[in-house]
């Protein structure tokens, strides 16, 4: 098999896993409040991470690290997963999975604003026609298509939403800057971050050992959303020949997940909420035509 080939398998296997963690998400949710999920999924992904270093041989690249090093993984480490898993577990809570989950695929329309004052990029006028087409597609969703009425369900939850995306992208913007190996810098991140999210559990929840449906859970998406499916797709990055020719394939996943939460949730999938999500899609294809996909972005 060629590397390419290699490279659409990883990459398709990512993206049917990253499908299924908005459904993870919400039944997950209903056995655990949204800061203990961030606790024993965060530990149970330092603990997988971990362990795919050891088995390849690259533990070893994360003792040598500076101070330089280590203050930067334990700033990024607040971004994610500390501080973008928060908000975006708590949206889940707040939020219909089918409102929730196409919301928080506008996050390269956030990283395309976001790159103007930090990185100092100018934004063109795809940039500008495809982030309208996005988050017009937002406002039906999040209005479930009463648009004239702009009556949201959950004010705080959409808000939220759209807080993980610029949470998101400024952890992208500022992990770029970091050389080191992704999957040691993402482990590093996990390790900075766990007392930060042990304390605020402490703080806004309780610690207790999780029944059954709540660990399986916990531990489904520690190792798919933040261990395997990461560790995928950075390895079809790697060996795809062009990063667009896998990148495009990120689309598939928030209509996979419709079907999925529908399943597996149970929501009844609103026609506002497909019309939305094509416009989401839509604006970001739009954006995203005729670039070459930055590697290593999701």
């Amino acid at each position: 098999m060629t590397d390419q080939r290699k490279a659409y398998v990883y990459a398709m296997v990512a993206v049917l896993l990253w499908s299924t963690v908005a459904s993870a998400f919400k039944i997950s949710l209903r056995y655990l409040d949204y800061a203990q999920l961030l606790l024993y999924s965060s530990i149970v992904a330092t603990a997988l991470l971990g362990a795919i270093l050891a088995v390849t041989g690259r533990l070893g690249r994360v003792f040598p690290c500076s101070w330089r090093e280590c203050l930067k993984s334990a700033g990024l480490g607040l971004l994610n997963p500390f501080l973008y898993y928060a908000v975006l577990f708590k949206a889940y809570d707040l939020l219909p999975a089918q409102v929730a989950q196409p919301l928080n695929y506008t996050w390269a329309i956030a990283l395309a604003l976001l790159s103007i004052p930090i990185l100092k990029q100018r934004i063109g006028a795809r940039d500008i026609a495809g982030g309208l087409i996005s988050y017009a597609g937002v406002v039906v969703i999040s209005t479930r298509g009463d648009i004239l009425s702009l009556s949201v369900e959950s004010p705080t939850g959409v808000l939220l939403a759209l807080a993980s995306t610029v949470v998101w992208a400024l952890y992208w913007i500022y992990n770029t800057k970091d050389g080191r190996d992704p999957a040691v810098r993402l482990f590093m991140n996990f390790v900075f971050a766990l007392p930060f999210v042990f304390v605020y559990c402490v703080v806004v929840s309780e610690l207790r050992v999780p029944n059954p449906a709540g660990l399986i859970g916990a531990v489904y998406v520690g190792v798919v959303e933040m261990g395997v499916a990461f560790v995928m797709w950075l390895s079809a990055l790697r060996l795809s020949e062009n990063t667009a020719k896998v990148g495009n394939l990120i689309f598939i996943s928030p209509f996979v997940s419709l079907f999925l939460i529908r399943v597996f949730v149970g929501e009844d999938i609103l026609p506002a909420t497909v019309a939305g999500l094509v416009l989401v899609v839509a604006g970001l294809v739009f954006q995203r035509a005729g670039r070459r996909v930055s590697r290593g972005s999701r």
